[in-house]
């Protein structure tokens, strides 16, 4: 028996322990089985045994894949151990089973192979199959990389509704090294260090003391939490002196390697950080001790480090502490503005998880603990009932509201939370035994929730609501129309909860159905269903709310390239996002079941309509056709009788958004009723039994849009015509490898081994389904079933022709076939020498603004600020009248870029345009999307834009939210528009009003922008059909802050408000200059004589003048504005001038700036200062 389970420990050391493609390592084998061993015979209770016979060597991709239920394992416990642990539970307590398992591992924090992964301070236990998230209490940053086996643990599978998410380890006690750890000597010299008195004075007189780099030591007094903005992680620590209180100096840690030593930093011990910088605070004129990669973490032991003597003259006065700010408890002057809170430390039990999203528990019974304001996702998983927590620096709130009587525990992030002890007891929810859904819940098909999304996206269309007032009332005819020519509305799942329903469904009334009051038809989902999902349909009053599960099986469509929601009624096309705004790679998702409680379903609106005017906004028969965004990219459809898919509702802008973590997936081992034919090996586990694959490396994937293709010799039974399709480059990773019992075996010889690998793929066909899945810089296995004749090596094994550019840099050159299928590669997979970025490059800021480069690819992320339809290219116009209608209108996007060197993103137009791009979905205002290898453009106006290309792709980062609150504009002096390249083009000004520089009122005809003088069009022509006229009006200002000066263009309603005139006043004066058409007055400069340029009568030329250098125009403002001169502008900027003054009798000549030119975006009163309010005086 006991040579057995050696035999079964060498396979198991050999297979999971083991690196690559290495002979056996018998001294690894031996020193594994003498540490467990060792550990086993630790709790003296098996003397007479000295092999663990019962237990058995776990790898962890078994434990991700087959351990379905919580479990514990503790190799170096005596049973009396043990039973005192259950003990700990209480009465009616669930514990852990304990399972008799060995686990081994290399502890990591960092998930991949590749030293660019990037690390966020998590830790994992790494083997040959895996890796696995795990919790520590005590971490040393010595164990990192090193062989260990882990006595105690327990192993929780994911509770998230989503069968395919990953458990995690808690290690209990300290991991045991299979080889001893090397002890570090120590320095040889001791370290120069400084203390926090002097590091703080060189801070603050960092001018004086030319230092790049220094050592700092001293004690650890704060550590904040590990916080995340913008995508990056950091922490800042505090230290302050070892003997008695005195300075303290803080250092920000951001570097990704680091993120690991906020497990280890420890609040009242001594440390040393070494090779220090000063780095300065973005809009902050503070600076902050920064760590730099090179930097390193050590405890402070004596006789290790000497303080550093610097060539500088310390006073007293200088080493003296800098007053801290008063803390809430003596801000009693803002009682009523701030809650009063003390901050403390607290060492406490969870007792009960109130609510585990909103991160609100209960500490012993009697507190309740608040962490919903700390991103600690890895922290929160392990808290349930019976782990002890160390809370440093939480707010004591002794009364919150909301009918809470105990007091609260509120961790902000200036707090730390430590886990000092797991939890012996089970988690509440278990995975794949999911709470039952609390009545009532309804499952519409997807058919009657695209029917009823479209109808609340025409009943709420209002085009008034779309263009309020007052700037429609400015609009032409044609902006008019364009502006509303396209629209979207976006219905979260919560609008779909109706207050109560007419009837009742049961659970034993499968089959009966009910309709509420918004008109969808509910039905329950089939008994099987309700039991595999751990669903119940019942209630306990006549009248209740409703909510809606959207229930359907993910499908890729064959013939739109696009993931959908699909039941026995219809599907939608969906977007499902990651939790980290990655792409979804994996098509194993391809059939599983989906059940989505927070989704949105989005509705893009077009409309042709001939309004002539704001005016006759209101009447419904100016719109001659309203439409969702039709094209052959999405839309809900009905399976057909022949297998074809034909349109349900006909209205092919309506999707599903929602977030993977939002949704339950469970895998269906079965063909999805519905699916293509093609997807049936796909969606089941298994795969092909046969075949061959080869391993490639995506690099590059085009657009899915329609192309040409010449027909193949002989086969002319159909016109050529474009058909749907894609291409991706990429390079073979290895040879074709066969299938075989145990998974694929190794790679083929090559025929050439250093020819270049380099592969085209082209899918068109049914093989547009995997475009939702390939992205760059992914690793990809193309899997052909069927016999063994090589398909991936014979070069242009496509008989498609092809364009001889293709082939130029590729050996290869194949059409993906219906019935090959596409699997994600593993990191097993990956040979070693192999680096994968995994961040697509993006263009830096300087090569998108620049002129020397145009008609080049860039590659940006950005977010969406609008989108509206425009007129397509003058090209595609030049046609046959008859053909007009074929004609597809382009989009414009008005995008905000994402740069890491810029602190005020420049905004960018980009433009689909070509007829044979197909609508993308998900391109919604607010959303952040990945554009890659978009062409850049130089305009004749020399300004910077973007086109879509066959080149293009596409990915989304992120929905946009439901409630944006838009950041307030900058306040600036206006100085700081000329001083340096990252002045802000939109920002807020304090300043004055010199002079009216000019002053125009038009009314013009709303079609043709003709002057329309008594409201009458001037236009010779009769042709016009307007009859409606339009007031437009703009007005130049000079203003000046004290620091530089502005002309300022106001238009149309910012006019009324820059002459200080009430809304009744400014229409009275649009009537009076209604009768000429057009008032046009200038003012050279301040003094000068105006010059009327239109025959304007007497009174109102006089009114106009007078306003115009009164007190009540030249008068203080707060102005919002824009620059005229856009940021993708790139013409040369006008240089500055030399100009003489007259001081006196002395002549003086300097440069001067050309005056800035602003645009007006609101135009207020400044705020004047509050009056000081007395105190009451005391009795």
């Amino acid at each position: 028996m006991e040579q057995a389970w050696l035999e079964a420990a060498q396979t198991f050391i050999q297979e999971t322990l083991c690196p690559a493609g290495k002979e056996p390592d018998e001294q690894l084998t031996r020193s594994v089985i003498d540490c467990v061993n060792e550990t086993w015979l630790s709790q003296g209770e098996n003397q007479d045994l000295t092999l663990p016979l019962s237990y058995s060597f776990v790898s962890v991709q078994s434990l991700k894949t087959q351990q379905r239920l919580p479990c514990c394992s503790h190799l170096s416990w005596s049973s009396n151990a043990y039973q005192a642990w259950t003990r700990g539970a209480g009465p009616g307590g669930r514990v852990l089973p304990r399972e008799q398992l060995i686990l081994l591992g290399t502890l990591v924090d960092l998930l991949g192979d590749s030293e660019q992964e990037c690390r966020s301070g998590s830790l994992y236990v790494k083997d040959n199959t895996g890796t696995l998230d795990c919790e520590l209490i005590d971490l040393d940053l010595s164990w990192l990389g090193h062989l260990f086996l882990f006595p105690s643990w327990s192993y929780l599978p994911s509770t998230k509704r989503n069968s395919l998410g990953e458990g995690h380890l808690e290690l209990w006690g300290t991991p045991v090294p299979v080889f001893p750890l090397t002890v570090s000597p120590g320095p040889l010299m001791p370290i120069p260090v400084l203390y926090p008195g002097k590091a703080s004075y060189l801070l603050r007189y960092r001018k004086k003391c030319k230092i790049k780099e220094l050592n700092l030591a001293g004690k650890l007094v704060h550590l904040s939490a590990l916080l995340i903005t913008q995508n990056k992680r950091y922490f800042i620590m505090t230290l302050g002196e070892l003997a008695q209180a005195g300075s303290q100096v803080s250092v920000i840690v951001q570097i990704p390697a680091q993120m690991v030593w906020h497990r280890v930093l420890r609040p009242g011990r001594a440390y040393v950080l070494t090779e220090l910088q000063v780095t300065k605070v973005r809009d902050h004129r503070s600076c902050i001790w920064a760590t730099i990669p090179s930097s390193t973490l050590m405890p402070l032991r004596p006789g290790y480090v000497q303080e550093l003597e610097l060539d500088i003259e310390f006073s007293q006065a200088d080493l003296k502490p800098r007053p801290q700010p008063a803390s809430s408890k003596d801000s009693r002057g803002q009682e009523g503005l701030v809650r009063g809170s003390k901050v403390l430390h607290y060492l406490g039990t969870v007792t009960e998880v109130l609510h585990e999203s909103a991160g609100l528990y209960i500490l012993d019974g009697q507190l309740i603990l608040c962490l919903a304001y700390q991103k600690i996702h890895g922290l929160r998983r392990v808290i349930r009932p019976g782990v002890c927590l160390e809370l440093r620096d939480v707010h004591l709130l002794q009364a919150v509201g909301g009918g809470t009587t105990k007091p609260v525990l509120a961790l902000c992030l200036h707090g730390t939370v430590r886990l000092q002890g797991f939890s012996c007891l089970k988690p509440e929810t278990l995975p794949l035994q999911y709470t039952p859904l609390q009545t009532p819940y309804s499952f519409p098909t997807i058919l009657a929730l695209a029917e009823e999304g479209h109808r609340r996206a025409w009943a709420t269309f209002d085009p008034k609501a779309l263009l309020p007032l007052p700037e429609a009332t400015h609009l032409t005819s044609c902006q008019l129309n364009r502006r509303l020519a396209w629209s979207w509305l976006c219905l979260p799942s919560c609008v779909f909860q109706p207050a109560q329903r007419v009837s009742l469904c049961s659970p034993g009334c499968p089959g009966t159905h009910s309709v509420d009051q918004a008109g969808l038809e509910l039905r329950n989902p089939p008994a099987s269903a309700s039991q595999v999902l751990g669903l119940q349909a019942c209630a306990t009053s006549p009248a209740y709310s409703l909510y809606i599960v959207l229930l359907g099986v993910l499908v890729a469509s064959s013939h739109r390239g696009l993931l959908e929601l699909r039941d026995l009624r219809g599907s939608l096309p969906c977007i499902p996002l990651t939790e980290s705004s990655q792409p979804l790679i994996d098509p194993k998702l391809i059939g599983c079941l989906v059940r989505v409680e927070k989704f949105q379903l989005v509705v893009e609106r077009e409309v042709s309509s001939s309004f002539p005017s704001w005016e006759e906004m209101g009447m419904a028969s100016f719109i001659q056709k309203k439409q969702a965004r039709s094209a052959l990219g999405s839309g809900a459809y009905a399976p057909g009788s022949e297998g074809e898919e034909e349109p349900g509702v006909g209205d092919s802008g309506v999707y599903i958004q929602f977030c993977l973590p939002d949704a339950l997936i469970l895998p269906v081992p079965r063909p999805t009723f519905g699916s293509d034919p093609s997807q049936t090996a796909s969606s089941c586990p298994e795969g092909p039994h046969v075949g061959q694959s080869r391993l490639f490396l995506l690099s590059h994937k085009e657009a899915l849009m329609k192309r040409n293709f010449c027909l193949l010799p002989g086969d002319s039974s159909q016109p050529a015509k474009p058909t749907l399709s894609f291409h991706v480059s990429g390079t073979w990773l290895c040879a074709t490898q066969r299938k075989e019992a145990s998974g694929w075996s190794p790679p083929e010889p090559l025929a050439v081994e250093n020819k270049d690998q380099k592969v085209f793929l082209i899918f068109l066909g049914a093989s547009v389904r995997w475009f939702p899945f390939l992205y760059p810089n992914q690793v990809y296995r193309l899997v052909a079933p069927g016999p063994s004749t090589p398909v991936f090596e014979t070069e242009c094994s496509s008989g498609t022709s092809h364009r001889p550019l293709e082939l130029a840099d590729c050996v290869s050159c194949l059409t993906v076939q219906e019935e090959w299928t596409l699997e994600l590669g593993s990191s097993q997979d990956i040979p070693d020498v192999l680096e994968v970025p995994r961040a697509l490059p993006e263009s830096s800021l300087a090569r998108l603004l620049s002129d020397n480069s145009p008609n080049s690819l860039v590659s940006f992320s950005a977010e969406i600020l609008s989108r509206m339809l425009c007129e397509p290219p003058l090209a595609l116009r030049r046609i046959k009248p008859g053909n007009a209608e074929a004609i597809k209108t382009g989009v414009k996007l008005t995008v905000a870029l994402e740069m890491d060197d810029c602190d005020y993103p420049p905004h960018l137009d980009i433009y689909i345009e070509d007829p044979q791009w197909l609508p993308q979905i998900g391109l919604l205002p607010g959303a952040r999307v990945l554009f890659s290898q978009l062409e850049k453009r130089i305009s004749r106006s020399n300004i910077v834009y973007c086109c879509f290309r066959p080149s293009t792709s596409v990915q989304i980062l992120s929905f946009p939210t439901e409630t944006k609150a838009s950041a307030p504009l900058p306040h600036i002096h206006l100085v700081q528009l000329v001083q340096g390249d990252q002045a802000p083009f939109q920002a807020t000004a304090s300043c004055h009003i010199v002079c009216v520089l000019s002053l125009q009122i038009l009314w013009v005809c709303a079609h043709c922008t003709s002057i329309c003088p008594q409201g009458k069009c001037s236009r010779q022509d009769p042709s016009c059909p307007s009859q409606r006229a339009i007031s437009q009006a703009n007005i130049r200002l000079l203003v000046e802050d004290g620091t530089a000066e502005a002309t300022v263009i106001c238009r149309n309603h910012h006019v009324a408000a820059a002459l200080g005139l009430s809304p009744s006043e400014w229409s009275s004066i649009l009537e009076h200059a209604r009768g000429p058409g057009r008032v046009a007055l200038q003012f050279p400069g301040p003094g000068a004589q105006t010059e009327s340029a239109s025959k304007t009568p007497e009174p109102l030329t006089l009114l106009l003048r007078t306003l115009c250098t009164s007190p009540l125009v030249l008068r203080p403002i707060k102005l919002s504005f824009a620059l005229e001169r856009r940021p993708t502008d790139i013409t040369p900027r006008e240089p500055a001038r030399l100009q003489q003054f007259q001081c006196g009798e002395l002549p003086l000549l300097t440069r001067v700036n050309p005056r800035l030119r602003l645009v007006c975006l609101s135009l207020q009163e400044p705020e004047l200062p509050k009056p000081p309010q007395a105190s009451a005086a005391s009795s």
